[in-house]
């Protein structure tokens, strides 16, 4: 599962509130709103629920970040084919 029994998992909110920023907003608001729910939920005595939570927000802030990354590959590689066409004079 990730994480020691009856030892609070990690929220991760600090990803995801910079995935969030700095890659793709709609993604990393999912990574946010499970990363705000560990600590209630493990606060409520529910460390299971805590536990998928803590799952959850990794996996949607690793998500944002990928996308991220590969939105800023198509983008490169679409303005160095513009940028190759102006100069070749297309």
């Amino acid at each position: 599962m990730g994480c020691i029994p009856n030892q609070k998992p990690e929220n991760y909110l600090v990803w995801a509130i910079l995935a969030t920023v700095m890659c793709c907003w709609p993604l990393g608001i999912v990574s946010i709103v499970n990363a705000t729910k560990v600590d209630t939920l493990w606060a409520s005595g529910d460390q299971v629920g805590a536990i998928k939570a803590s799952e959850n927000a990794k996996k949607w802030a690793i998500i944002t970040a990928a996308s991220g990354a590969v939105v800023a590959v198509v983008n490169f590689i679409i303005f160095f084919f513009i940028g190759l066409a102006e100069g070749l004079g297309y």
